[in-house]
């Protein structure tokens, strides 16, 4: 479940290579978790012999991944639109925004380069349970990926969530890097991946 988490949707071939396992006994865990409803798959057709089977996962195996208590977030989302209204809920917003950004600064400060950074930023989000990895890419940028949100439930209703992460990365990565957001879960992506281009003219 963690691999097609992290990937997406996998053939058998695939898990079977990851599992380092044999095509039958990674059918057979596969064919326990759909049993289970954990996973579901397509059949691609046109091909000769046995169809190409793409495993992904199900709903019900996506609430198998920390939430972060989401119901308990959503309803005191509700609470401080009703007593404080949008702009209390702003302050909020900013106010955790403020505190990682510093959580973030202490455990960066003293690296050297781009790619330090990003590495040790991929490392605090994994421990918050966003599942982040990353890698340099040929152009000199880099790509920091999160494979899951902790915070999903209270991002779709209040997506100053999502503008916050996206000025704190920018921040603790400083003036020498241009931070984009490439793929959005709630745009419909498999996962949230930020584009990392350092700018000309910054060592």
């Amino acid at each position: 479940m963690r691999f097609l988490k992290f990937r997406g949707p996998q053939s058998t071939d695939s898990v079977a290579r990851h599992l380092k396992m044999t095509l039958p006994g990674a059918r057979k865990h596969l064919n326990t978790l759909l049993g289970a409803h954990l996973v579901g798959f397509a059949d691609e057709s046109g091909q000769v012999g046995r169809p190409k089977r793409s495993w992904h996962l199900t709903a019900a195996a996506e609430r198998r991944f920390p939430d972060s208590h989401s119901v308990l977030t959503l309803e005191m989302i509700g609470a401080v639109r009703t007593v404080f209204g949008e702009d209390g809920l702003d302050r909020l917003i900013s106010s955790r925004e403020t505190e990682t950004e510093a959580r973030y600064r202490s455990a960066l400060a003293g690296l050297g380069d781009t790619a330090q950074k990003v590495a040790k930023l991929a490392e605090l989000r994994s421990e918050e349970g966003y599942m982040a990895e990353w890698r340099a890419e040929p152009d000199g940028s880099f790509l920091l990926a999160e494979n899951h949100c902790p915070i999903c439930a209270a991002a779709r209703i209040c997506q100053g969530f999502c503008r916050s992460e996206l000025e704190v990365f920018q921040n603790v990565l400083g003036p020498g890097v241009a931070v984009l957001r490439a793929e959005h879960i709630l745009a419909g992506a498999r996962r949230c991946a930020y584009v990392i281009q350092p700018l000309a003219g910054h060592p």
